[in-house]
């Protein structure tokens, strides 16, 4: 008893707060956008006491987090990870099809979606390799096997399809890059994104013409520099990134649905619709300008009480923070989310084994991604995708991973983790 007094009164108080006041924050407008005049605040019935009944079970299952041992989390880290995989294949032939994606288990009332669970596993699992290796993962062989670790739930993701879960698999690039990962891959990483965006904009033709001029302009500067030409490592690279471009538009056109297509395409301005495929942003866009520097208050939302932007209370409940609370209450949330973003990377740095410090860079850039992407897509800089905004969008699976999520690394990190294993 002495001993867990000890490790819990070590828990970081500053990112329980910080946790607490986005999720109470969250519940606010969840309330705000789907509580009409003739709705009761009890009733259960309702998203709103829903969301309410997740909190409360979310208290719950903290107290369950601290309460077990922290050697726990690594040692089960490959059994959880296996699991987590399991239950993503399992979808296939168990899963509930929700908005055109097969992403979900239903179990009577209830439905639980495994990805939202998966980034923990995977967290664990890179955490438990690389911590295994004890030392930087410069050897290639180890890169290739972190980056399979973090692939592996992302490729059983995306022919769900849901591509936006699948793109937070990415946040794993900075902890393999605090432990040693190769800058070239985040070099390789850039080069590909570039080229998928640019072949949507110009159509293979235009990137191979791009492609061209580079390769000469490079050739050309090394030629006046007196320098020896590798044509045949010029001609690989020119033939792979002409490869790739030609593999854009079979992933475009046969991977991705309509929807996702006319999404991409009205971030591109390939698309200017406002009426169908870009309402929700156009919507949003408008309640947000709408609440100027102090928003129009609390409930007091026309776009919010119109219900004008659909899906409000899930993947788009910054619009309501945006109208109703205006630039200053938006500002203060993203204040919140980066507090804690650099509270969980400080509280990392502090970890003395590798396996709490990866993994605590893990939590800190899957929040920083579905920060980043969320807003993104809501104010139409970025095409949705379908990823909530942690701790206040509407949802017990999301809720509920992300406190997994947040709460093993408090955990680990109050246990001062390698003196008492």
């Amino acid at each position: 008893m002495t001993r867990y007094r000890q490790i819990n009164s070590k828990i970081d108080w500053w990112i329980v707060l910080l946790y607490f006041a986005l999720v109470g924050f969250g519940w606010l407008n969840i309330y705000s956008a789907s509580m009409s005049d003739t709705q009761n605040i009890w009733d259960l019935t309702q998203i709103y006491s829903k969301q309410l009944i997740w909190i409360l079970l979310s208290v719950v299952l903290i107290i369950f987090i601290l309460a077990v041992e922290a050697k726990f989390y690594e040692r089960f880290s490959s059994l959880i990870y296996l699991f987590a995989l399991a239950a993503l294949v399992g979808l296939y032939v168990f899963g509930q099809t929700v908005n055109g994606a097969t992403s979900w288990y239903a179990f009577g009332g209830f439905s639980i979606q495994p990805s939202e669970f998966a980034k923990t596993a995977t967290a664990l699992a890179l955490g438990k390799f690389v911590g295994d290796i004890q030392t930087n993962i410069r050897s290639w062989q180890d890169q290739w096997k972190s980056l399979l670790i973090m692939m592996l739930p992302a490729l059983l993701i995306i022919p769900q399809p849901d591509p936006g879960s699948a793109l937070v698999y990415l946040a794993f690039i900075l902890p393999l890059y605090r432990e040693g990962l190769n800058y070239l891959f985040l070099t390789f990483a850039a080069v590909l994104g570039l080229l998928f965006i640019g072949t949507l904009l110009l159509e293979v033709q235009g990137i191979a013409l791009l492609l061209l001029l580079v390769l000469g302009l490079y050739l050309w500067n090394l030629k006046r520099k007196r320098m020896r030409i590798k044509w045949g490592q010029s001609l690989i690279i020119f033939a792979l990134a002409i490869g790739f471009a030609y593999s854009v538009n079979y992933v475009f056109y046969s991977v991705f649905e309509q929807r996702h297509r006319d999404r991409i395409n009205l971030v591109l301005g390939k698309t200017v619709d406002s009426n169908s495929i870009g309402y929700n942003t156009h919507q949003s866009e408008i309640a947000i300008g709408s609440g100027r520097w102090w928003g129009k208050g609390w409930l007091q939302g026309t776009q919010t009480k119109g219900n004008f932007v659909p899906e409000q209370h899930t993947d788009y409940i910054f619009s309501t923070v945006g109208e109703e609370w205006g630039f200053m209450g938006s500002l203060l949330l993203i204040s919140l989310f980066v507090a804690l973003i650099l509270r969980v990377l400080y509280r990392a740095e502090k970890q003395k084994s590798i396996f709490g410090r990866v993994y605590g860079y893990s939590v800190a850039s899957i929040l920083f991604i579905h920060f980043m992407i969320n807003i993104g897509m809501v104010i139409g800089l970025l095409p949705t995708v379908g990823i909530p905004l942690p701790f206040i969008s509407y949802g017990g699976s999301g809720l509920w991973g992300f406190t997994i999520l947040l709460f093993i690394f408090v955990k680990l990190d109050s246990a001062n983790y390698i003196n008492i294993s």
